[in-house]
């Protein structure tokens, strides 16, 4: 009964022996609409993005949870050498399926597509030399890893794994939301959202699940308007939910310092 409410598998969640609730393919179908492509995605991200990559010399990237491969695709089409890897099979076909379909360009027909998860990632995927000049794991996917054990131990060994992966002088840029303001206020930031230009979501409720008094827990339930296959049909409202670790900023700071030994150079920007 717990499972129907609180789901704690989510697309692109990298956690290994947790079960796919996207298994039947539906929800990663309406999370492919309500994301879109490369050209939803907002200028200012999209520039800000390639404007620290190209500012570091980046030229190899590994996408440690890809998804339907939206921001690798957007890599690729800008010149970058780009791995992705996913846990979700279901997430994983559409950016298969794109890869296919331009196979005859150089950038795809070199992208490397795998199925791997943090928990093992260093068993799961063969590091080239001394790693990836930057490592990226965006769209607050990491806050999907639950903390089942109550010590943090899973996102520990995670964020070590994804470490691991950047050579040494490389970028990792990983994010979440605002969790300290959704803890204090109860809701999601209003605004508007920079990574996509959705305007398919009609309804988003924010709750917050507390465990001996402290946050475990955030749920997001999308209501989210699903345009007509048919010509003359009405669109439809689908919903899903995702569920979160509600990582505050100066806790995961510390994580982030303590997966590279204190050996790196932290900034939060905007």
């Amino acid at each position: 009964m717990v499972d129907s409410v609180y789901r704690t598998r989510s697309l692109g969640v990298a956690a290994e022996g947790l079960p796919d609730q996207y298994a039947d393919g539906r929800a990663a179908r309406v999370w492919q609409l309500y994301i879109g492509d490369t050209r939803s995605r907002t200028a200012e991200y999209r520039s800000w993005l390639l404007a620290l990559l190209r500012q570091h010399r980046c030229r190899s990237v590994l996408d440690v949870a890809c998804g339907t491969g939206v921001d690798s695709i957007m890599l690729l089409e800008e010149g970058f050498q780009v791995t992705s890897v996913d846990a979700s099979d279901k997430m994983l076909k559409y950016a298969l399926k794109e890869r296919w379909e331009r196979r005859k360009e150089e950038p795809f027909d070199r992208w490397v597509i795998e199925e791997a998860n943090w928990l093992t990632l260093e068993k799961d995927l063969e590091k080239p030399g001394d790693g990836f000049d930057a490592v990226i794991c965006l769209g607050n996917s990491f806050a999907h890893l639950p903390d089942f054990k109550g010590d943090q131990s899973d996102h520990k060994l995670a964020l070590r794994n994804i470490a691991s992966m950047v050579r040494p002088g490389g970028v990792l840029v990983i994010d979440h939301r605002n969790y300290d303001h959704i803890l204090a206020t109860g809701c999601a930031p209003p605004g508007k959202n920079i990574y996509y230009k959705s305007d398919l979501t009609k309804d988003i409720t924010t709750s917050v699940l507390l465990v001996n008094n402290k946050a475990h827990m955030v749920t997001l339930d999308y209501t989210v308007q699903v345009p007509p296959t048919e010509a003359g049909a009405s669109p439809e409202l689908s919903k899903f939910r995702l569920s979160y670790y509600p990582h505050r900023l100066e806790a995961f700071t510390a994580l982030l310092k303590g997966a590279f030994q204190g050996k790196c150079q932290h900034s939060v920007p905007g």
